[in-house]
Formats: structure tokens, sequence, C-alpha cells
């Protein structure tokens, strides 16, 4: 039996915070009932026509889901809501502020009407405080948590290349989630929690938060080398490609030298013998790490790093990820069915040895509103209007 099978979700989700949740939910046996506006379905479908004419992002976050359109404006639809809400087990939901209030399904209201239901709401800044109405964009909670300000070179402040604040919001409700399951197991009661992207990504930012709070000096941008440790990033090599390394102690800064550099006595050196002195003179270590890699390909130089056991890697493309040796050899894509065709998918990260991964088809929109609403005891007319047939709520 999968671990989830049996628990059912119903999501209001939009965009990626929500329905990177719900997808890892549906990894692990949940059936993840998606709400979606009727014809556009939720606005991420249309972000980008990259995948066979699919939006990359909700390829990557919505396999395995069912598709259910509602136009909740309609009292009609709002019906069908309730009674899918009574017999689910989680609701979750990252709707603009103040958006499921409106509607009439508050957190409030429904922990009243159904004890047993577990009620997750995934905002930008939190259901509180003077922040609590404002619009939030991944770009926007990014400057708002000062990753921005230690990302990039030194003139120019930059965002992540992935949306890391909903994945962190993301992250947090789906670990949030398996926590009331776990809970409720034992008390028999739901809960109800809240993610803030804002909260989620400052907790990412615990390094630099006690580094600036309490060193009084804020971490500088250094690109892709480290602003505290030193040698950390990347170094150019005799073909003129990059190779990225990084010593993390004494014992490998000798071995660096002694190994790689063929300078022992650089080791020795008062200017780098130890990780402070290296950062306070990094440029002109820099100089000299480039001076003993010129000599050497990046090949060579990779060779030669991994033989003193220093750690390093090569600066992929994305395209080159798809590929990568490592996960080609454990066997970590596979592929799922979608309204366009077949599409690669990884594996989630987190293997088990006796229990599989769902890896079912990426829906339609509203490709299962007939089914669920026959199952709940609606009809569904051309219109797309739903009208009460026999329910018993």
């Amino acid at each position: 039996m999968l671990p989830l099978q049996g628990i059912t979700i119903v999501s209001l989700e939009q965009a990626v915070a929500a329905p990177f949740a719900t997808r890892q939910l549906a990894d692990l046996g949940a059936r993840v009932i998606k709400v979606e506006r009727p014809e556009t379905g939720d606005f991420a479908r249309n972000y980008d026509k990259t995948v066979k004419g699919m939006a990359s992002h909700f390829v990557w976050i919505n396999r395995s889901k069912e598709s259910i359109t509602l136009d909740l404006k309609q009292e009609e639809a709002k019906e069908v809501l309730d009674k899918l809400l009574s017999t689910a087990d989680v609701f979750i939901q990252n709707l603009a502020p103040g958006a499921v209030d409106r509607l009439g399904f508050s957190a409030a209201e429904l922990k009243e009407k159904y004890p047993h239901l577990i009620i997750c709401g995934i905002s930008g800044y939190g259901t509180s405080g003077p922040y609590m109405d404002k619009k939030a964009y991944d770009l926007l909670i990014q400057c708002e948590a000062g990753l921005v300000s230690v990302t990039g070179t030194e003139d120019t402040p930059s965002k992540s290349g992935i949306s890391i604040a909903d994945i962190a919001a993301g992250m947090y409700a789906y670990t949030g989630i398996l926590t009331a399951i776990i809970a409720r197991s034992k008390t028999g009661k739901g809960s109800i929690l809240e993610v803030s992207m804002l909260e989620a990504l400052a907790e990412w930012m615990g390094y630099p938060l006690y580094y600036a709070g309490y060193g009084e000096i804020e971490p500088k941008r250094t690109g892709a080398s480290h602003a505290t440790i030193y040698p950390y990033g990347p170094f150019v090599a005799g073909d003129q490609k990059q190779v990225f390394l990084g010593i993390q102690n004494e014992r490998e800064w000798v071995r660096f030298c002694e190994n790689v550099l063929k300078d022992s006595k650089l080791a020795l050196d008062a200017r780098f013998s130890n990780n402070s002195n290296r950062v306070s003179n990094k440029d002109m270590l820099k100089s000299i790490i480039e001076d003993a890699f010129e000599k050497m390909d990046s090949t060579q130089i990779i060779e030669q790093l991994e033989k003193a056991k220093i750690a390093n890697a090569r600066l992929n493309t994305v395209s080159e990820l798809m590929d990568h040796p490592q996960l080609q050899a454990r066997n970590r894509w596979r592929e799922v069915e979608s309204p366009v065709g077949n599409i690669k998918a990884l594996l989630p990260p987190a293997t088990f040895d006796e229990i599989d991964t769902v890896m079912n088809p990426i829906p339609a929109v509203g490709e299962h509103t007939e089914a669920i609403l026959k199952e709940l005891g609606f009809d569904y007319d051309v219109m797309g209007k739903c009208t009460k047939t026999s329910v018993s709520v």
C-alpha cells in the first residue's frame, strides 16, 4: 500500500507553491483533486509552450492529479466544492489574500464545519501583519527576504534562476501537511496550518541572517564564489573552461597545494595558512591557482582534484543535466502521460526500498469534472453549470 493511499486532497491551487506541495503528496499515493477555473484553468498552464505545447512549470508539478473545473462565483459550484471538502482529508489553497474567505471557505468556518479536515493556506506574507494584503510574486519575495542582496556579482544583485520562494513554501506546506496527518492519527482532529513564502525563504536565509545580524557585516555578493570560504567556486582552466572546486578545511588545503598545484610550500604560506587569511588574500590566491590551472585542461584538473579528494564539479548547462550520467546510471527518469503524449519526468528525490512512486498522467483542464461530479451526485450540462440530482451531505 502506498503511504498516502486513501487520503484525499482538494486543492484550490495555481502557479507553483501549492501545486508543488500537492504533486509530492500525489507521488506518495494521495488522491489530489485540482480545482481550476473553467476553460483557462491554472494560469501556469499558459506560461510557455515548450514541452510539446504545454508549459514547463505546469508539466513539472501537476502529474498524478485529477482536474475539475468550477466557477466558484456560482452557488452551484460552491455546493460542489463543499461536498468535496466534506469527505476530503486535506484542503490546500494559495489564492490571493482573502479570496478563499470571500468565497465562504475560510479556515475558521471549515474547521467548525469539518473538524477532521486539515486546512493549509499558502500566502506571500501570512494572514496578519502590515504586509498581509501585499501582492507577492517569487521575485518580490526574494527581494524582501534579502536573497537578491546576496546573490549575483559585486556590481549586479540577481534573483535565483528558479522559483525558490515558491519552492520553499511548497516544501513547508508538504511537510506541514504530512505532520498534520500524523497528528490527526493520534488525536482524530484536523489542523489549520499556514505557510508564508517570506517566512519559508527567511528560514533558508539562516546563515546570512546570523552573519549580518551578529557580525554586523552584510555578506558580499561573490557570483559563483563563496562569501566566507576560499578557494570555493570557479577557476579557469587552460582550455578556457571553468572548473568549480571547494576547500572546506585545512587538510584539504594541504592536499590541494601538494597534489593539484604541485606546490607544498604554498600550504605553509602565512597569507594562506587558514581560511580567514585566504579570504582576505583571495585575489592573490586566485592568480596563483589559475596560473597553475593554465598548464592543464579542465578534464586534467578534475582528474587531479578527484585523486586529491577535493570536491569539484563541471559547469553543466540545463540541457546537459537531462543527460547527466549519474541520473542515467541511477535510472531516475520515467515517462508520464499527458494530453500531448508521453513526457520525461524525474523520480522524486526521496527513494524508498519498498515504496513505489505514483507517476500518473498530467491532466487536461477539467478532464475529470464529469466523473467527479457523478461521484458526488451532481450532473454537468453542456453549459458547464452544476445541477444537483441526489446529494446526501
